[in-house]
């Protein structure tokens, strides 16, 4: 793969996390090697998608298989058959395929391994983890004997840590890390997350009964979804380009998706005409649209919205009487100056949306993104606010067949939103991490930016927050004739040939959504 510029694909590679800026702006201009792959795809390489037909094709079974097999793919929930999740999708199989023929030697390719970009996991690919949470969660996880009360504790943890290791035990009333917590989560760290929210807003009143702590944002997500789809006719508004735990979640739920489109022009922003045209013609067809998913900071789009943007959004939703669910996972992730988070909460709020009782918003963060980067831990929580007293008992419900979310998530979710305070030992320390971390975030999103800006045919809107570039690549006549005849989406084959010559895994941009005629994808 000679000197590729990763920090533009991979913005979170190992080798390059702690570079200079300097080589790294540099590295970055590398970029147009990658382009090889649109060369190639000039050539009208349709032996590429042949290639990975078994990837690309999923109705391929053994015969005789189906026949004696109760569940197969034809008894299968077809929902789920049709149900795509294109971030762990066609692409990353094939990239799962090509690492195992390298591992096991059994083919050559141009590159050593494959650089992974197809999901925000930044441990992954080289973030460090946050030393101070990870001192507290390993002295929770320990029996107290070994940990908390060894006398040698305090040489080897920090007293803050012990501390607030020991607050954490009593929290889980002493049953320890093991043992199943309250289905919402144990009430002082959800007592933790509502004072978060509280100084994030700016003093408005957050409830601890009302939120849930989760597996992730996702969990969170398919837990509304299952509540507010109740029929076919259901209607979820979701943006294009959108995440796609929404899409692939309404298709499994068989719901039905109300697009509406952000403006790629005027760096991905809402347009209000848009919504109300969205929200006609899915009532035209019928659809009984009851609910609007807002994703601030964007993913996979990485803008920012501004303040009236967000009003307008919450104005919107209270007009037409739709629940607001509002993925704000990225609200640490900005990084343009010029910009600041506003959560849909505040933004209600100062609309008077909420003193009215106008609004039903439900509100998702993670530990997954942000600085901490804790994705496999799978922590997370949602906030009802305006939600009616009925559903929350029928939510309750539904996250309690689940027992409770994973206990070390819960705490770590509590560590995220409660750190070290001014004075504290590790406060200093652990505050410079966090900057470390922000910083490499910030520059990279730049360099990505501009490093695809740089390469002929691709176009990329600046990265203000959260952690992806979403570039448009215009590909050639004959690119376009060769994805046709192989039944794969333009973007999935140019995906398919960056993978196979330059081992970097992106998701191809049709699995996001995009405008027709638009190709590109995202990393």
């Amino acid at each position: 793969m000679s000197s590729l510029s990763l920090p533009c694909f991979a913005l979170s590679r190992s080798a390059l996390f702690h570079a200079d800026p300097i080589q790294t702006s540099m590295l970055s201009f590398k970029l147009y090697k990658c382009s090889g792959a649109l060369l190639m795809l000039k050539a009208g390489l349709s032996s590429l998608a042949n290639a990975d037909s078994k990837v690309l094709s999923m109705a391929s079974v053994p015969s005789g298989i189906t026949d004696r097999k109760r569940l197969n793919i034809s008894t299968i929930n077809q929902r789920l058959r049709h149900m795509e999740y294109a971030v762990r999708g066609e692409v990353v199989i094939a990239a799962d395929r090509i690492n195992k023929e390298i591992k096991e030697k059994k083919k050559e390719y141009p590159f050593d391994h494959i650089v992974y970009t197809n999901v925000g996991n930044p441990q992954s690919v080289g973030q460090q983890p946050l030393t101070w949470p990870r001192q507290v969660l390993a002295l929770t996880d320990l029996p107290d004997e070994f940990g908390i009360d060894h006398p040698d504790c305090g040489n080897m943890f920090p007293k803050d840590a012990i501390d607030r290791a020991r607050a954490i035990k009593k929290a889980l009333g002493g049953h320890g890390t093991g043992a199943y917590t309250h289905s919402q989560g144990p009430i002082d760290f959800r007592k933790d997350i509502a004072e978060f929210i509280a100084e994030r807003d700016g003093g408005i009143e957050s409830n601890p009964e009302r939120i849930f702590m989760t597996n992730g944002a996702s969990n969170a997500i398919n837990t509304l979804l299952s509540a507010l789809v109740s029929d076919s006719n259901c209607g979820v508004m979701i943006p294009i380009p959108q995440y796609p735990i929404y899409s692939a979640s309404i298709d499994l739920l068989g719901g039905k998706k109300v697009s509406y489109y952000l403006d790629e022009s005027n760096g991905w922003d809402m347009n209000l005409d848009e919504l109300e045209r969205s929200l006609a013609e899915a009532k035209e067809k019928g659809i009984v649209v009851n609910s609007f998913v807002l994703i601030n900071p964007g993913n996979p789009t990485g803008q920012v919205l501004s303040k009236k943007a967000v009003q307008d959004i919450t104005k919107f939703c209270a007009k037409h009487n739709l629940v607001l669910l509002a993925d704000e996972v990225y609200q640490e992730n900005v990084y343009d100056e010029e910009a600041e988070f506003y959560s849909c909460k505040k933004a209600a709020y100062d609309s008077d949306l909420i003193q009215n009782d106008e609004i039903e918003l439900v509100s998702f963060h993670s530990i997954s993104k942000g600085i901490l980067g804790e994705c496999g831990r799978r922590g997370g929580y949602m906030e009802l606010v305006g939600i009616d007293d009925g559903a929350y008992a029928e939510i309750y419900k539904l996250a309690s067949a689940s027992l409770c979310s994973g206990v070390p998530g819960q705490i770590m979710m509590d560590l995220m939103v409660k750190g070290p305070k001014p004075g504290d030992y590790s406060y200093e320390s652990h505050e410079a991490e966090k900057k470390e971390i922000f910083d490499s975030l910030k520059r990279r999103a730049k360099i990505a930016a501009d490093g695809f800006n740089s390469i002929p045919g691709f176009s990329c809107q600046k990265a203000q927050g959260a952690m992806y570039c979403f570039p448009k690549v215009t590909l050639p006549e004959g690119a376009l004739k060769a994805a046709a005849a192989s039944g794969v989406s333009p973007d999935t084959m140019y995906a398919v040939s960056l993978l196979e010559e330059a081992g970097i895994c992106v998701i191809p941009a049709s699995g996001f959504g995009q405008e027709e005629g638009r190709f590109g994808f995202r990393t």
